[in-house]
């Protein structure tokens, strides 16, 4: 089984909801203790749904977090940002139905209000908040109507409410996406729980639309940053649906410690079992992504090995995903690989050996050494590209890589 998909099912129990492409609805998330939230209509979203969220944390609890690397990065990240310099978070308050970019000074500013808003009824300094915004690109943001709404969601706020929130950050998702995870650590039952939303605009160059996780762990702050970044390379960091990073992208994840186990760092005996549950957590809300994006209809795991470095698989991978005559040939079910090597040739490597490269769709290998398979039969092909999941592998036979499958860059995309 491929890195990504790998679980380690001794040391901790999964709730998994994703299915492919389709997702089923979401059925249960594990309450965190020290983390409680609270959904409500503040009247942003023309449907009337749920679109306010309030996020709030015990005191002690560490949190790290990631922004979009985008240049015209939106008003709350850059307030998020500059919170976050300041003090430790205790809450967070996310909005949908208004992204609140390209507004400018106005935006910092509502931005900033909701932040106070949220201060006042719960007696933080407003540094201690951070805000969020998806949705609709350069309108004004509302803010008198998200500020009338903070009592009425302060009143609600209660930890089994990661369902609720997990429906209240939605656009245009077809359903909520979430999962939980359990695991032992000095005989204390550790508990994993995150949200995310994001259909469309997705290719991240940090994290990926909202996403929200929780753990009542005990993490040393420090490496709850290095966490996140680790577990970001190889998961929300390596999808793409339509090429485009969102002004909005932010991560972030909490550590409450109410579970009182000894603090984890890299000293730790049972970090790498921590580091693997909040990895396989991450790949499996990336995935869920994936299989909700805007007009999905495949699918595909794009697996690249062999490069010279991680870098040079992760650039041949990025090229084959985001070739329309890649794209189209997978829609319409069509083993057309000459496309797949034509990506792969133009990627850009340097003195790139065409008589190394192998190509397989799932078991049926195309290619080897630059050449076609003697007995490899279209028919083969065609029933792997008829598929709803699709699995594509590109061996370079450049050398190591140091990525975590054979030296390669693990890749997910739709069509």
């Amino acid at each position: 089984m491929p890195w990504p998909l790998a679980v380690n099912s001794i040391f901790f129990k999964e709730r998994r909801f994703v299915v492919p492409v389709g997702l089923k609805h979401l059925e249960e998330l594990s309450p965190i203790k020290g983390i409680q939230l609270a959904s409500d209509a503040a009247g942003l979203k023309k449907s009337g749904a749920d679109d306010l969220v309030l996020i709030t944390l015990n005191e002690g609890a560490e949190v790290a977090a990631a922004f979009t690397q985008n240049a015209f990065c939106a008003a709350p990240v850059i307030v998020a940002k500059d919170h976050l310099a300041k003090r430790t978070p205790r809450a967070l308050l996310i909005n949908a139905g208004n992204a609140n970019a390209g507004t400018g000074a106005r935006g910092e500013h509502s931005a900033r209000q909701s932040c106070q808003a949220v201060a006042r009824m719960l007696n933080l300094d407003e540094t201690e908040v951070l805000p969020f915004s998806t949705g609709v690109i350069g309108e004004p943001l509302p803010v008198e109507k998200i500020c009338q709404k903070i009592p009425d969601i302060v009143n609600q706020l209660d930890a089994d409410n990661w369902m609720e929130a997990a429906k209240g950050i939605m656009t245009t998702d077809t359903l909520p996406k979430g999962c939980s995870r359990q695991l032992t650590i000095d005989n204390k039952i550790i508990t994993i729980t995150g949200i995310i939303k994001g259909a469309g605009m997705i290719c991240p160059n940090m994290a990926t639309m909202l996403a929200f996780i929780g753990t009542d762990a005990c993490v040393e702050g420090a490496a709850l940053q290095g966490l996140l970044k680790r577990v970001l390379a190889y998961s929300l960091n390596s999808l793409t649906v339509d090429g485009d990073t969102s002004t909005n992208d932010a991560c972030v994840v909490m550590a409450s410690g109410q579970a009182a186990n000894r603090p984890l760092d890299a000293s730790h005996p049972d970090w790498p079992h921590f580091v693997s549950a909040v990895q396989s957590l991450f790949i499996e809300l990336g995935q869920a992504v994936i299989r909700d994006a805007e007009g999905a209809t495949k699918f595909v795991t794009l697996q690249v090995e062999g490069g010279a470095t991680e870098a040079e698989c992760r650039k041949v991978a990025y090229t084959v995903a985001h070739s329309p005559l890649v794209k189209t040939a997978l829609f319409a079910s069509d083993a057309n690989w000459g496309r797949l090597l034509a990506a792969i040739g133009r990627s850009g490597l340097a003195h790139l050996d065409i008589n190394l490269i192998d190509l397989y769709l799932g078991e049926v290998n195309l290619i080897k050494g630059g050449q076609p398979v003697d007995g490899y039969q279209d028919a083969d092909g065609q029933a792997e590209m008829a598929k709803d999941e699709i699995t594509v592998r590109i061996v370079l036979g450049r050398g190591g890589g140091g990525g975590p499958v054979g030296g390669g860059a693990v890749v997910f995309f739709f069509f």
